[in-house]
């Protein structure tokens, strides 16, 4: 995975090298090295799956609010797309887990998001209602981004009967590569208008995210629920 689109003083060159040791502990956690090993148990990768799912109506609306903030037209373009992808192109990837394992409507319903995902969840939308164009940019661009370096990671090791090649093939996709890009690009973009006390608390967004991807992860994996 490069460092970024933008050139050498782009904000998402800067944002990558300061959180590259993050990138590598997610890179190497036990989910991550599980799944691509294909070895990851079912009941945590049904975990996450259920969760992922909550995650990403919370994602997309608050890619909806991004997109009421976009400075200009082809932002919110852009956004509102992310925001219908979120919703229908990534829940269609989790609807075949869901048959796969026999999640019903009622059970994904019934099913509380766990300390991990309501803080992520919770943190993109107060950013998404607190904060300007240019720092909830930078909230959102982990999640694109730390996705698709893993995604392409595991699709370079990964054997063709992995049990998880669905979930691999759709992170290491030209479509989705083109939809990180292109944050990158648009964050990159708000990065040049911003002050230098704005820009940052948009690497304060951008590590703290990280952090949150790191911390989904983990908590799927230890099965992690509310302790009371």
């Amino acid at each position: 995975m490069t460092d970024g689109d933008g050139g050498p003083n782009a904000f998402s060159q800067a944002a990558w090298v300061r959180n590259a040791a993050a990138y590598e502990t997610i890179r190497t956690m036990p989910f991550n090295a599980e799944l691509g090993a294909g070895t990851l148990r079912q009941d945590r990768f049904r975990h996450y799956i259920v969760q992922d799912a909550h995650y990403l109506i919370g994602f997309g609306r608050a890619l909806s609010l991004a997109a009421a903030k976009a400075p200009d037209p082809d932002g919110i373009v852009q956004f509102s797309r992310a925001a219908q992808d979120a919703i229908v192109v990534e829940r269609a990837l989790h609807g075949g887990f869901f048959r796969d394992y026999g999640i019903g409507p009622e059970t994904f319903a019934g099913t509380p998001l766990t300390p991990a995902c309501h803080h992520y969840v919770s943190y993109l939308l107060a950013a998404a209602y607190a904060e300007p164009f240019e720092v909830l940019c930078a909230a959102l661009l982990p999640c694109f981004w730390i996705y698709k370096a893993v995604g392409d990671d595991i699709f370079a090791r990964a054997v063709p009967d992995n049990p998880y090649r669905a979930w691999i093939d759709t992170y290491a996709g030209d479509e989705f590569a083109a939809a990180v890009s292109g944050m990158i690009a648009a964050t990159d973009r708000a990065a040049e208008q911003a002050s230098p006390s704005a820009r940052a608390r948009m690497h304060d967004a951008f590590t703290q995210a990280t952090r949150l991807e790191w911390l989904f992860w983990d908590s799927a994996y230890r099965d992690a629920a509310w302790p009371l």
